[in-house]
């Protein structure tokens, strides 16, 4: 069983018009809210990363979404459920990576409970005042294909933790990207603030080449890119840099016109028309679900 697949199934049962984007926007009370959930030895293991580095990258990748949906983060709550053998100083150095990573968007409660290993649970609440807020199902025929960052970073840092990779060039480097993500807030207020446009925008937390594939099809649009324009380190290979993950830079598919109001981006693509796919370097991609991390899997 697939989360996508799983996802579908509480959609069609609950149905809700909010469940597809990675942040709900309830705009009758104008904020945004998202979940993420980090499960020991699913999305983290204890013999590579501290205690501080999870707290700070437990609140980040929160953090992301919100900025994904345009909106600008504001609270967090945090659910901690912890085995017998974490200590107080593993959930105070927590708190601490939490708070340094949290900065300005405020933690505001929580839950403590015990449980056979560790599991994180986090939920951020965005404002969407003076913001437009995304959807992955807002791209159009003739908008830019637009990235933040470099891709593939994270990926290569987990495969050197799991020493798939001997004597990687940049080890410290792409270690710090796996464990320690920044979210892309000021390139997410930039657009947000200034776009008079629908538009589309996720992160890559499930990969570049999954996020494509998603605002395709939920936009019913062709996106085409030219992988030679994706920024990455020469160290990492193109497969990483499409299917790796975990790197919380932002995708977002935008008109033309906001491009001379954001910095620090690089267009990879196009929309075009033609049935919902993803064309890279005239090659459809196919078997997306396949290459992509599934958090049901071994």
């Amino acid at each position: 069983m697939k989360e996508k697949e799983l996802i579908n199934i509480i959609k069609d049962i609950v149905g809700s018009e909010y469940i597809g984007d990675d942040c709900a926007c309830l705009k009758d009370i104008g904020i945004v809210v998202s979940q993420d959930s980090l499960v020991e030895n699913v999305h983290f293991s204890l013999r590579y990363t501290s205690a501080y580095q999870l707290g700070w990258k437990s609140v980040m990748v929160n953090i992301s979404d919100i900025c994904a949906s345009g909106a600008e983060p504001k609270y967090l709550t945090i659910a901690l459920s912890i085995p017998e053998y974490v200590d107080e100083n593993f959930v105070s150095e927590f708190y601490r990576g939490a708070k340094d990573a949290s900065k300005d968007v405020k933690i505001v409660g929580g839950d403590i409970t015990g449980s056979d290993k560790l599991f994180i649970s986090v939920s951020a609440i965005g404002s969407t005042k003076a913001r437009r807020i995304s959807s992955r199902s807002n791209a159009k025929i003739g908008y830019k294909v637009i990235v933040s960052g470099e891709h593939g970073n994270s990926a290569m840092g987990l495969k050197i933790l799991n020493s798939e990779i001997k004597n990687p060039q940049e080890k410290e480097f792409f270690i710090k990207k796996h464990l320690m993500p920044e979210a892309r807030i000021e390139f997410s207020k930039q657009i947000a603030q200034n776009i008079s446009a629908d538009y589309a925008m996720m992160d890559s937390s499930d990969g570049l080449a999954d996020v494509l594939c998603q605002i395709a099809k939920a936009s019913s649009v062709k996106i085409k890119i030219d992988s030679s324009l994706i920024p990455h380190n020469k160290n990492v290979d193109m497969d990483t840099v499409l299917y790796g993950g975990e790197d919380y830079e932002l995708v977002a598919v935008v008109p033309e016109d906001i491009l001379p109001k954001i910095s620090d981006y690089t267009v990879i693509g196009e929309a075009v028309s033609g049935n919902p796919a993803v064309e890279i370097d005239n090659i459809v991609v196919n078997d997306i679900d396949n290459k992509i991390y599934n958090h049901f899997e071994d």
